[in-house]
């Protein structure tokens, strides 16, 4: 890489000052150079012309602790969402209904340029991602384990950190799509920037009209303690209705002077949470309750809003390397909506009733950083600072409506409101340095102090928490040859319980089931392990990392019967559990017109949890998850892409999730050097389902949910400006390369502050 830029100053092509040449959102470009390809003459002693180089990006290159992935080499990037382009990534796995996994763990945090969101909080996280363009993102960040500069908020897992696009070219250039999908689906977007003199613009507008219909079957034999038999119970539901989504953001920055640069950022979006859906209830006799058999109808209206806005200032100092970055970002997200739930009974004698729950959910965090970093002793230094505020609002109203006046009556038993005020202060530092030629190492400690108000509003309860944690992380590099690295890291981290999970009121979610939080959850402690080896073998880039996860008190599902047929669900701390896994990807060209993408993760884990009887009941489970990606160049306009997705069994809790697969075609058609076609189909096969196992000494369960996986979209993307598109097709691939210690390139080494 470094010579490749060397090239480019030397020909005078469109390139970024040298110290913006690894810019991320933390790091922005100052004012660049005016685009030029020339060919420019050699000293004077040579008689050669230097060839003519063009520069259209830089690729995003592995750091010393993080992976990371250029999702726009995706063909169907310009009609997908967020979701899409992380199912992209190795290890990565986005189910139909937005749950995020990675390595089959589902405690991850989603951030956005290196902080944290509230439209990716809590139950909002899934629709979030389903309506963010992935045209919008430029790059995804893997973060296995998050080192000191990175916060515990919202859970303290492994880190997908989404880059956001951003140009600093001079000039301006807009991209605008447009694509029709089946059954009445669309999406439109448009993406552009101008820069002049000191001023940068940068912004984009999407449109989306989308969803997935869903049909569950669930299986349900319970324990009846009055005879001592299993009852059989069967719930069959069919699930409609494709929502609207629309977003805005933008941002805006000044160069000051040659050293110091003003943004700001706004960002808005817009989602409808309609549905209607019909559950067919069929409950066996108990010795307590007759048989039933009765359909219970829903329809849902309702709303979200995200909102969110920062400033920051970014001051290069005089020392090489020397920066100050403060940053201030506030974001929110409210989501509101009404069922309305009418009861057929079926069963002689039974009275038909109606019902109605208003649910309203808001979140909204404040995250104040501050981060210098400064050569020292013949390495970085890297210290910095968090205030950052958490407060979640949580209120239910459910009423019974009497089905021959029509009165409405407060269910005390189903209204719920509840608050949960989270506040961090924390410091951190990190020092990284090259040993040698061949040795470079990052170490670093972080200090939190949390303190949090938990307001049960309807019970009448308040319980206040503090305390302080010390979270260390290291990592090493050590290049083998030239073209081969080992990485070593270790990083310790937290996750603290969100609010559902504190909330200890028994919130309704059907007929079958209701959850409760648990206010004496603790939080979970996880030390995580992990070597790799980066190499090239054939001309392609293999990446084998192995890695160890313990947690301590970690936070599982605990259910219990709390009526013959109602099902809670709730958290507990389980005695502990831990995973390991040998993960691998492999990308490159296998021949000029073919590239190859693909990954695999052999995971065993293991939890240990009490079940019903009191019992420590110990469970283990191997799995083998893996997806593989090709792009075929059929000729210079025409371009193709199949893509498989498998994901192995899980464990969660008292039970264990199966495996599922789903295959994905795309292609694009060039028709001008402006001008491209898309089309594509997720799941082509359709099948693409979740399905649950609980087997316990009271509850034998299976649960089968599926949705509409095959999707049809095609779309024209047009782009205005510029000289190439920002979104299209790569050969590149996927990421990660082999490099010195964290990486090529200037600053590779030297993770983006995330206090």
């Amino acid at each position: 890489m470094q010579k490749i830029l060397l090239t480019c100053c030397l020909t005078g092509s469109a390139i970024l000052p040298a110290y913006a040449q690894n810019a991320t959102p933390e790091t922005p470009a100052t004012k660049p150079a005016k685009p030029t390809t020339a060919t420019v003459p050699a000293p004077a002693k040579a008689k050669e012309v230097l060839p003519e180089v063009t520069v259209s990006a830089e690729r995003p290159t592995n750091r010393i602790d993080r992976q990371v992935y250029d999702v726009k080499s995706d063909i169907s990037s310009t009609n997908g969402t967020a979701a899409d382009a992380l199912n992209n990534v190795p290890s990565v796995n986005v189910d139909p209904d937005g749950t995020v996994t990675l390595r089959g763990s589902t405690n991850v945090q989603i951030m956005v340029d290196g902080k944290p969101s509230a439209m990716l909080q809590g139950d909002n996280r899934g629709p979030a991602l389903q309506a963010m363009a992935a045209d919008d993102i430029e790059s995804v960040e893997v973060i296995n384990n998050p080192g000191a500069q990175f916060g515990n908020e919202a859970g303290g897992g492994p880190i997908l950190n989404l880059v956001m696009r951003r140009n600093r070219k001079p000039g301006g250039m807009a991209t605008v799509n447009s694509n029709a999908g089946t059954a009445g689906r669309y999406n439109s977007a448009v993406n552009g920037s101008y820069n002049e003199g000191p001023w940068g613009f940068q912004g984009s507008a999407n449109v989306r009209h989308d969803g997935r219909n869903s049909t569950a079957d669930v299986v349900r034999d319970t324990l009846d303690t009055g005879t001592g038999q299993f009852v059989h119970n069967n719930q069959t539901s069919v699930g409609r209705g494709l929502n609207d989504m629309a977003g805005l953001n933008g941002t805006v920055s000044y160069n000051l002077n040659q050293t110091d640069t003003l943004t700001g950022s706004a960002s808005y979006n817009k989602r409808t949470n309609d549905q209607q859906s019909s559950d067919h209830y069929v409950n066996g006799a108990t010795s307590l309750i007759p048989a039933a058999d009765y359909v219970r109808s829903t329809n849902r209206t309702g709303d979200s809003n995200n909102y969110g806005w920062g400033a920051r200032y970014d001051h290069k100092g005089d020392l090489p390397n020397e920066t100050l970055k403060i940053d201030l970002r506030v974001s929110a997200s409210e989501n509101d909506n009404v069922n309305n739930y009418a009861n057929a009974y079926a069963t002689p004698g039974w009275i038909d009733t109606k019902a109605n729950q208003r649910n309203h959910n808001d979140t909204r965090i404040v995250d104040f950083t501050g981060d210098y970093e400064r050569p020292l002793w013949g390495g970085t230094a890297k210290t910095g600072y968090k205030i950052a505020t958490n407060d979640n609002n949580v209120n239910t109203l459910y009423t019974d409506i009497n089905p021959i006046s029509g009165a409405a009556t407060v269910n005390n038993g189903r209204t719920n409101a509840y608050e949960l005020d989270e506040t961090v202060y924390a410091l951190y530092g990190t020092y990284q340095m090259r040993l040698n030629d061949r040795w470079g190492a990052l170490a670093g400690l972080r200090a939190e102090y949390t303190d949090m108000d938990i307001n049960q509003i309807t019970g009448s309860v308040e319980a206040k928490n503090h305390y302080i944690n010390y979270i260390p992380s290291a990592y090493a590099t050590y290049k083998v040859t030239d073209n081969a690295n080992l990485r070593f890291a270790y990083a310790r981290r937290i996750r603290r319980p969100n609010a559902n999970d504190l909330n200890p009121y028994v919130t309704y979610r059907d007929e079958f089931n209701v959850f409760s939080g648990n206010p004496n959850l603790k939080p979970t402690k996880t030390d995580s392990f992990e070597v790799g080896y980066e190499t090239k073998i054939a001309g392609l880039e293999t990446n084998l990392r192995g890695y160890y996860r313990k947690d301590t008190d970690s936070i599982v599902d605990y259910r219990y019967f709390v009526a013959p047929n109602v099902l809670l669900t709730t958290r507990a701390n389980g005695e502990g559990s831990h995973s390991s896994g040998l993960e691998f990807t492999v990308s490159g060209k296998l021949t000029p017109s073919l590239t190859l993408n693909t990954s695999g993760n052999l995971a065993r884990s293991q939890q240990s949890f009490y079940d019903d009887s009191g019992n420590l009941i110990t469970r283990t489970a191997n799995s083998l998850s893996g997806r593989a990606r090709l792009n075929y160049s059929y000729d210079a306009a025409n371009q193709i892409q199949m893509a498989l997705q498998m994901m192995g069994k899980t464990l969660s809790g008292q039970g264990y999730r199966s495996a599922n697969h789903t295959f994905n075609m795309s292609w694009r058609h060039t028709v001008t050097p402006q001008l491209t076609l898309v089309a594509n189909v997720t799941d082509l096969f359709n099948t693409n389902k979740m399905q649950t196992i609980i087997d316990s000494d009271t509850l034998r369960e299976t649960s089968t949910r599926r949705f509409d996986g095959r999707v049809f979209y095609v779309g024209l993307s047009y782009r205005f400006g510029g000289t190439a598109s920002s979104s299209e097709h790569r050969e590149e691939g996927w990421g990660p390369r082999p490099g010195g210690p964290g990486g090529p390139g200037p600053g590779a080494g030297g993770p983006p502050p995330g206090a």
